[in-house]
């Protein structure tokens, strides 16, 4: 089955360089370092890295404690950090910058992933969330590389996807050392596909374990005081193509009822910073956009956030967050940095991949799931009339992310023990 699955990917090799093609005429990142994209890396890599994949942006955010966590206890060892994406690539240079090595981690053709594991002959491979490649845990598993999944990850409809693979599943899975998994519900999914149950735990959901140094509370306040000038606000955050439109129509709604609201809007893909800037403006709305370095005037109805890296820094400064990908089928975003600073948060219909994160929220009373752009509407404008429910709200929240926190100490203890097991 592996066989037949590699034979199939080299066959749509050619497709994946069209898409790259075609991706890189919005985004001109994705037209450079095809190289890594195949397994060819150049000369002077490191060796003997300890390595995290984090395919893009979101896990690899969610990863910086935990791997923070190990470069400091290992800090003789190099660290290898792999994404897909280039605002995973640009993300992880900027945080992390020479701490670690990065490049993309190739497509999951045998040879590609051979030439991989011969430059860099990881210690140790480090998996974020769903990212179950059959070649690249069959690599690890014949080069004795112990893997391990973190934060894992695994909905009922996907358990069900996986399963039709059968056999070739269980084989995939067998070549896993470890899973960490979110929940109980994830571990019984893995089990029943096949995965032995002494390979898996439940240590928790590191994004819980989200820190805001006083700092950048401090920085928060300026901007709320001084280049927001106090207006009430909320925020449209990682929204996606079709969905823009949709928050859109829910502020013009808001705006007939308080005019002077201001709306922090933030496309999840930088290549689309320009082309929502314009949607804006097009609809009548005058725009401040962040690279800009200026005060949003008391005249600016939408403030676009076209920079990457402060999404967490400006929910400080509203009072609402809306979080995107969930008005389109995409499945939702990250909810708990909203929470994290105590401000109510709203997400659509579509959250398939933060389903628990969801209903937790929505059970402790931090959020509200709205169905559409009236919906949205009015559960803003319900929350900027009412300063007590956003209190109320926003500290539910705050509450609910301290307390399912710890779970990057739990990983990086199984990590160490792993890695100390391979020495």
């Amino acid at each position: 089955m592996r066989q037949a699955y590699s034979a199939l990917l080299y066959l749509l090799s050619p497709f994946f360089v069209l898409r790259l093609m075609i991706r890189g005429r919005k985004a001109p990142a994705y037209l450079s370092r095809w190289n890594e994209r195949f397994g060819w890396y150049g000369k002077g890599q490191p060796e003997g890295v300890i390595w995290f994949h984090t395919v893009s942006v979101g896990e690899a955010e969610a990863a910086f404690p935990l791997i923070d966590t190990l470069v400091n206890k290992f800090p003789d060892r190099p660290v290898l950090v792999t994404t897909t994406t280039p605002t995973g690539s640009a993300r992880v240079k900027a945080f992390l910058g020479h701490r670690v090595h990065h490049v993309y981690l190739p497509y999951d053709m045998p040879g590609a992933m051979r030439r991989f594991y011969r430059c860099f002959k990881p210690t140790i491979a480090i998996i974020l969330e769903t990212e179950l490649w059959p070649n690249m845990l069959h690599q690890a598993k014949r080069r004795g590389v112990p893997s391990i999944i973190i934060n894992a990850r695994l909905s009922e409809k996907s358990a069900k996807g996986y399963a039709f693979l059968g056999r070739f599943m269980r084989q995939t899975l067998a070549d896993i050392s470890h899973v960490c998994a979110q929940t109980e519900e994830t571990l019984n999914r893995f089990v029943r596909l096949g995965l032995d149950k002494n390979k898996i735990s439940v240590l928790g959901n590191i994004k819980f374990d989200i820190d805001m140094p006083a700092h950048l509370l401090e920085q928060a306040d300026v901007i709320r005081r001084d280049w927001f000038q106090q207006r009430p606000s909320w925020i449209a955050a990682s929204t996606h193509e079709g969905e823009d439109e949709k928050v859109l129509n829910a502020f013009s709604v808001i705006k007939k009822r308080h005019t002077d609201t201001l709306l922090v809007l933030v496309p999840r893909h930088p290549e689309r910073f320009n082309t929502v800037a314009k949607l804006c403006e097009k609809r009548g709305y005058t725009v401040t956009r962040r690279s800009e370095q200026k005060s949003s005037r008391v005249n600016t109805d939408v403030f676009l956030l076209d920079t990457l890296g402060e999404l967490k820094l400006y929910y400080a400064t509203v009072d609402v967050a809306f979080i995107g990908g969930s008005l389109v089928p995409t499945g939702g975003h990250n909810m708990l940095e909203a929470a994290a600073q105590s401000v109510p948060v709203l997400f659509g219909p579509f959250v398939h991949n933060f389903t628990e994160i969801s209903r937790r929220l929505l059970a402790k009373q931090a959020a509200y799931q709205v169905g559409d752009a009236d919906e949205l509407a009015q559960r803003v404008i319900e929350l900027l009339e009412h300063a007590e429910k956003r209190d109320q709200m926003g500290t539910a929240g705050y509450g609910f992310v301290e307390q399912n926190k710890g779970a990057v100490d739990k990983v990086a203890k199984r990590i160490i023990g792993m890695l100390d097991g391979a020495q």
